[in-house]
């Protein structure tokens, strides 16, 4: 069975996956998932453990299979063709190297299993030497070299027979932080040269947001919202996906009129402000109201449109969390970038105004 439009690397259509344990209460991982990843996309799973996003990642690649639904691959059905026959391949968290064989033989390794000749084999082992920038490397044992450098190993197994789609189970999560950025640049410069498709699993919202084309943000078995890193940061579709994705303030507030499709909230923490209403429908009554942190200024006490006292101050290097208490006693923090020019900000216990920048609130749907 075929799909109409076959433009799409792979599309799941209202696909559900059920565990049936011996004796247990069946579990549904997925609950009727349907998302389309395009061709030569940087596409990531994105949620916390347990939503689902492994389980997607594995019905892709063929090691299970949906209970309900369809995967189709460039318009061909997948959903119950074994995974060796399918063209995607896998890298794992724990990069499943062999250790007695140098690098050059593990990369080779897939390609051997797979019949090719010598000659070409020898030819595609020295490409991905290179993409990756391993080649000094390639006589040297797995086992000898360094957690990144066998990140890149994997990667290169995994790509040396093209194929259609690149499955990333969470490959960065054994690094350490400073090697995860690098890696991170590294993985999109892999994708965006060799033009393969990479779906990303990530429970790092900082992963997703650096790395990927486009994102899809999951919870208990369902996508929640779909779009670009800009378009899932700024406009969250509902509380969970902006509570998840960075660091917000959530108002509370309820809507008191309406100006050309622009609603004006009440904040219970005391001025009324325009809010963008949600994508698909015009808000009523009591509302939550949400600001990024960068998207609001510490000013002095008696300025701005809020008011409160600061609570707490957190250095971070290149920024500054000013934690302010709100009138109706919730929790407002801004972000401050540190320069010589705003050293010896307000302090914990200082009263203090919050100048919100213009056009940033938007409404959630709850």
């Amino acid at each position: 069975m075929g799909l109409a439009d076959n433009k799409a690397a792979i599309a799941a259509q209202n696909v559900s996956k059920v565990f049936r344990g011996a004796g247990q209460e069946a579990v549904a991982a997925l609950d009727n998932v349907s998302l389309t990843i395009n061709q030569n996309e940087f596409f990531t799973l994105l949620g916390p453990s347990g939503c689902g996003k492994t389980t997607l990642l594995r019905l892709i690649a063929g090691f299970e299979f949906p209970t309900d639904g369809h995967i189709y691959l460039y318009g061909e059905d997948i959903a119950l063709l074994p995974a060796y026959k399918r063209p995607v391949n896998t890298v794992f968290q724990n990069y499943a190297l062999f250790p007695h064989m140098t690098v050059a033989q593990n990369i080779a390794f897939g390609l051997e299993m797979l019949g090719k000749p010598k000659a070409e084999i020898d030819a595609r082992v020295l490409a991905m030497l290179k993409l990756v920038r391993m080649e000094e490397l390639s006589g040297r044992k797995t086992s000898q070299i360094s957690g990144g450098q066998q990140q890149r190993v994997a990667l290169a197994r995994a790509l040396a027979p093209k194929p259609k789609v690149l499955l990333l189970d969470e490959p960065l999560s054994a690094l350490d932080y400073k090697l995860r950025k690098e890696m991170q640049i590294e993985l999109k410069r892999l994708q965006t040269e060799t033009g393969i498709t990479f779906i990303f699993v990530t429970h790092d919202q900082e992963e997703a947001l650096t790395m990927s084309d486009r994102i899809a943000v999951m919870s208990k078995g369902k996508v929640l919202q779909v779009g670009t890193p800009h378009e899932i940061y700024d406009h969250p579709a509902e509380r969970f996906v902006a509570n998840f994705i960075g660091e917000t303030n959530f108002l509370k507030g309820e809507i008191v009129s309406s100006a050309k499709g622009v609603p004006r909230v009440k904040l219970e923490a005391g001025p009324t402000i325009s809010a963008d209403a949600p994508r698909g429908g015009q808000p009523a009554g009591k509302v939550t109201v949400v600001l990024r942190p960068e998207q609001a200024t510490l000013v002095p006490a008696g300025k701005g449109e809020l008011q409160g006292v600061v609570d707490n101050v957190v250095f971070f290097g290149t920024d500054t969390h000013f934690h302010v208490r709100l009138a109706d006693g919730s929790m407002f923090m801004t972000r401050q970038q540190n320069s010589g020019a705003n050293a010896g900000g307000p302090k914990a216990g200082d009263k203090a105004g919050i100048q919100l920048a213009a056009n940033a609130a938007r409404i959630l749907k709850d």
